[in-house]
């Protein structure tokens, strides 16, 4: 079986796959008389032709580390952003393009704070919260054209943690 070591989730090196969603570096700018930091458009969103954006609640039954991948799966119409409701982290597993099948897999763990957004047509892992609850508000496309591609794995893979 194939291991995959699990790195921090970073903006520079997650941004092939998407963007990583925090109040990271300095606010752009206050608002409410000063009382807020805006850390302002820190999502590439993309809701494709003949899309919309929708807000869906996911529960997701936690895992742990070390962890089996055999599947992933992609979204050719639109990007989808995971943002967790509660604070603990969660694995984040893609993998680039490799002529219509997922590439070699990485996996990025995240820190409470952090939200992701999947660029359109990036391959990833199911949702993996590694602590209960598995609360997380997701936005994505919401439209009639199918918007779900799957590829299992030719051989698993286990994540673990560094």
């Amino acid at each position: 079986m194939q291991t995959i070591a699990t790195e921090p989730l970073d903006a520079a090196t997650f941004a092939p796959f998407g963007d990583v969603i925090e109040a990271a570096g300095a606010p752009d700018m206050l608002i409410n008389a000063g009382l807020c930091e805006r850390y302002h458009d820190r999502a590439r969103f993309d809701f494709g032709p003949n899309g919309r954006a929708g807000l869906s609640i996911f529960n997701a039954q936690p895992r742990s580390l070390p962890y089996r991948l055999t599947m992933m799966e992609r979204h050719p119409l639109g990007s989808q952003a995971f943002i967790p409701m509660m604070l603990a982290p969660f694995l984040v597993l893609v993998a680039p393009d490799n002529g219509g099948v997922p590439g070699t897999p990485r996996a990025f763990l995240s820190v409470p704070g952090q939200a992701v957004n999947l660029l359109r047509g990036t391959w990833h892992g199911v949702l993996v919260p590694l602590a209960a609850p598995g609360l997380f508000a997701v936005i994505d496309r919401i439209g009639a054209a199918p918007n779900l591609e799957e590829s299992i794995l030719p051989a698993p893979y286990t994540v673990h943690q560094t």
